[in-house]
């Protein structure tokens, strides 16, 4: 089992979600993250622009099996990238530890 996590544009995640969909990845959880990076946002509010100094993205995370995770990781490139500084990072991780499943309740 591998664990990926990327870290991508915001305006990207709807394609990248799509990939996935449509490479038989039918469930991961997302978060919205910020971080500091090389590339800078800037903002106009009532005609001043403004420096942030944090850039928001979308962090996935998906566990997968072994035989998943390059066409997991191919998804996600193909689907994210725009050729820009900040287009993100992908990190594949060697799940070590199990995971356990909670039992159905009934009530």
């Amino acid at each position: 089992m591998k664990k990926i996590e990327a870290i991508i544009r915001k305006t990207k995640f709807e394609d990248v979600k799509d990939a996935l969909l449509e490479a038989d990845i039918e469930w991961f959880s997302y978060y919205d993250v910020r971080g500091i990076g090389k590339a800078r946002q800037g903002r106009i509010y009532r005609g001043v622009v403004y420096d942030t100094s944090t850039i928001e993205r979308i962090l996935i995370s998906i566990v997968v099996r072994d035989k998943n995770t390059e066409k997991t990781v191919q998804a996600i490139i193909k689907a994210a990238q725009t050729g820009e500084i900040g287009d993100g990072r992908i990190f594949v991780l060697s799940k070590t530890l199990s995971g356990y499943a909670l039992p159905n309740v009934v009530t």
